[in-house]
Formats: structure tokens, C-alpha cells, sequence
């Protein structure tokens, strides 16, 4: 019989990693409502023209990474998200989440890219997203990063770089756009093929691309700011402030742009040094265009994602990995009459919140103490038929090797 696998990119993550996972979703449960973000659920698949609508065409996202398939019921196109920005915005403005106020929202949960999988970039990968609404100054700015460096300092990260920019708005990027297609037209013969593509649909995409051998052509093409009206220097220089004030440090680069055509004004990453040339943690901005795009009315966003599995791997390789939730008690058992009593000692002990693990199968007790003492576990119990017909039980302390024998009615105040 042929043997079934995962398909390719999309990874089970098993028990011996999932107590990461566990930790760091705990920690960012508190944190984002540590600033008043409220949880929303969206679904993992949305109508095609969402995304194409909202992402860009343009985009190596729509062009080439999204999952996409007709829905037999209806001959509708539907997408598996590849982000979570669009749909929640989606979600927002169909419910009517903002008439009349503002809106911080957060959520968690898988997206999908077709992509070439690797290190810490998977076609189903998990994100963080985080999302503020309906504010207009560059105070919601600083917040949103302020934010992601205290969460640098919760999970123990350091030398992670603050990286922004900023894209004005798209009346202003027009000339500069005109400005880059001239520029990189002088030089298509060293173009490759990515950038000569975006070269006359999305040219700003160039000044993001990866190829070294493109990098000082790239350093030397025009730079947005120089571009830029009062109002949107106004903005940026207010955000740069209020970092400098917060002690948050940052490095400008003309270059970050970003991947999504929504973007506006402030653009920001935060990049690592310990993953190579993928790097990016987090990264997001202002979306101000898209929620007109999607409602019909103007309006104010800006928020990130943040990849977990890259998180994951950044804590690792940190250091910072936190220890596996081991069980509290682990109970020994042996004998025809013993089982009862060991149900009996463990939902006792597990009332009182401890986590508990029972020995429900044959086995000789030296194999029992040997499976506790891998499992890391503080106490083991010991119930013979011996402790059972006296009403007792051996509590062992497994670090000290220390062992007492009790009555069982003093069970849960010995161990307390």
C-alpha cells in the first residue's frame, strides 16, 4: 500500500515542539492585551477578488504564491489566505466595526503561500497580525513598534533591528516611479528576469529585490523620499521623533518598500542576523488606501505580521528556548488491585491542578521509575497491593531520591 505523506512545505508540528508554540502564543496572548487589542477570528479562505483586489496584481503574492480553486457549489474563485491584513479589513468594514470609532484588533492563525519551502518559509506557515484603526497620527506609529520591542524584551530577543521608511502617498510616488523606470531602463541589459517584469507594472518592487548583483545598481536609483510632500514628511519625521523619544533605535532604508501595493506613509521590519538572508521577524506599516478600497469610505490602519515559525526559530537561536512543560506526578502502579486507587490518587491531584500521568499499561516498576525519570517528571507515586490493603501510598521525590510512605487520605497535603 502506497504511503501517505504531508504535502511538501506544510509541516505537523509534533508534541516535542508544541510546548514552544504553547509558551510563545501564552506570551502574546498578554502582551497584545497588555495595549488593549481584542481578538477577532477570520475564515481561512476568502473570495480570489480580495486579495487581488487589496494585495495587487502586481505582486509576487498574486502572480505566483496563492492558493486558488472554483468552489463546485457556486463556480466561485476562492483563495486560501495568503495574509491576514485583507480579510480582516474585509471583516471590519462588513461588520461595521468602525462607525464612529476606533478599532485594535489582533489574530493568529495559518496562511498559505506556494512557494519553495525553506528555513522557516512554508506554503502553510503561521502568523501574527495585528491591526490598528482609525488612527491618523504618527503617536499609532510609534505605539506599534513600541510595542514589538517590548515583546523583543518579554521573550529575551536582542540585536534585532528596527528597519523603516517611508512611501508617501501614491500621487506622490507617481514621479518617482517615472523616475525609476528611466533609471533601470539604461541598464535592462543587467536586469534579471523578477525585476525586468516589475520594471513597468510595480518598479518600486525592484528596489526590493535580493539579487548581489543587482545591489549598487539598486543603491544608486532614486530615492522616495526625495519625493515626498510636507504633509507625508510631516508624518514620517513626527514617527522618527517620537522613536528617538522612546529610545527605540532605528535605521533608515530607502530600499524597504515592502511587498503588498496597500502600503502608505510608515513602512517598517525587524530584521535578525541569525537567520541568513531571510531575515525579516516582522514587518508592516500604514494601510490607510486599503480601507477605502474595500469600504468605499477613507479612513485610517496600520498593523504587522509577524511569521511564528520564524520567531520560533530566532528564539532558538537565542537561546531562549523555554523548558517543556513536564508532568508534576507520574504514578507507578503494579498489581491486579492497584489501578483503582491510582485513578483515584491522580483526579484527586489533578482537581487541584497538577498534571498528572498514570501508568495504564503492564510493566515492571524498575520500567515504570525509568519512564518517569524521562519524562522529567518531580514526584512519582508507587501503589503495590501492599500500599493498596493498608489504605497507604510511596510518595518518591525524584531529584533527591527520597521516598516516604504515606496514608493515602494525606495524599494531596503531603505533596502540597
Amino acid at each position: 500500500m502506497e504511503k501517505i505523506n504531508a504535502i511538501k512545505g506544510m509541516n505537523d508540528i509534533l508534541p516535542s515542539e508544541t510546548y514552544i508554540w504553547s509558551y510563545l502564543e501564552q506570551k502574546i496572548k498578554l502582551w497584545v492585551q497588555s495595549y488593549g487589542y481584542e481578538n477577532i477570528r477570520m475564515p481561512i479562505v476568502e473570495n480570489t477578488k480580495l486579495f487581488t483586489r487589496s494585495i495587487g496584481e502586481v505582486t509576487d503574492i498574486v502572480e505566483k504564491e496563492m492558493y486558488t480553486f472554483i468552489d463546485k457549489l457556486n463556480n466561485d474563485s476562492l483563495t486560501l489566505r495568503p495574509e491576514g491584513t485583507a480579510g480582516c479589513i474585509r471583516a471590519v468594514t462588513q461588520n461595521q466595526l468602525l462607525y464612529n470609532t476606533t478599532q485594535k484588533l489582533w489574530y493568529m492563525g495559518p496562511m498559505f503561500r506556494h512557494e519553495r519551502p525553506q528555513k522557516g518559509r512554508y506554503r502553510q506557515f503561521h502568523q501574527l497580525g495585528v491591526e490598528a484603526l482609525g488612527f491618523k497620527g504618527p503617536e499609532i506609529d510609534a505605539e506599534i513598534v513600541l510595542m514589538q520591542a517590548q515583546l523583543w524584551q518579554i521573550l529575551g530577543l536582542k540585536n534585532i533591528q528596527l528597519q523603516i521608511n517611508c512611501l508617501g502617498e501614491a500621487d506622490e510616488r507617481v514621479k518617482h516611479k517615472q523616475e525609476l523606470i528611466a533609471y533601470f531602463e539604461k541598464y535592462k541589459d543587467l536586469l534579471d528576469e523578477d525585476c525586468l517584469n516589475r520594471l513597468y507594472k510595480n518598479p518600486l518592487r525592484i528596489l526590493d529585490s535580493k539579487n548581489p548583483q543587482l545591489q549598487q545598481l539598486i543603491n544608486e536609483a532614486p530615492q522616495l523620499i526625495n519625493y515626498l510632500g510636507k504633509q507625508s514628511q510631516q508624518h514620517y519625521n513626527g514617527w522618527k521623533q517620537y522613536l528617538q523619544q522612546l529610545g527605540i533605535n532605528f535605521a533608515e532604508n530607502s530600499r524597504l518598500v515592502r511587498g503588498l501595493d496597500y502600503y502608505n506613509l510608515s513602512v517598517f521590519e525587524w530584521v535578525s542576523f541569525n537567520l541568513g538572508a531571510q531575515g525579516t521577524i516582522s514587518g508592516g506599516g500604514r494601510y490607510d488606501p486599503l480601507i477605502k478600497q474595500l469600504s468605499g469610505k477613507d479612513n485610517y490602519a496600520i498593523g504587522f505580521g509577524m511569521g511564528m515559525e520564524r520567531l520560533i526559530l530566532e528564539i532558538q537561536a537565542q537561546n531562549q528556548t523555554p523548558n517543556p512543560d513536564y508532568p508534576d506526578v507520574f504514578i507507578a502502579n503494579f498489581g491486579e488491585a492497584t489501578q483503582a486507587m491510582s485513578f483515584n490518587a491522580a483526579q484527586q491531584l489533578r482537581d487541584r491542578g497538577y498534571n498528572v500521568i498514570q501508568n495504564l499499561s503492564d510493566g515492571s516498576l524498575k520500567s515504570q521509575l525509568k519512564r518517569a525519570n524521562s519524562m522529567n517528571c518531580r514526584i512519582t507515586l508507587i501503589i503495590g497491593e501492599t500500599e493498596v490493603l493498608n489504605n497507604q501510598i510511596v510518595v518518591k521525590f525524584m531529584d533527591s531520591q527520597e521516598q516516604q510512605v504515606i496514608n493515602f487520605d494525606e495524599l494531596v497535603n503531603h505533596i502540597k
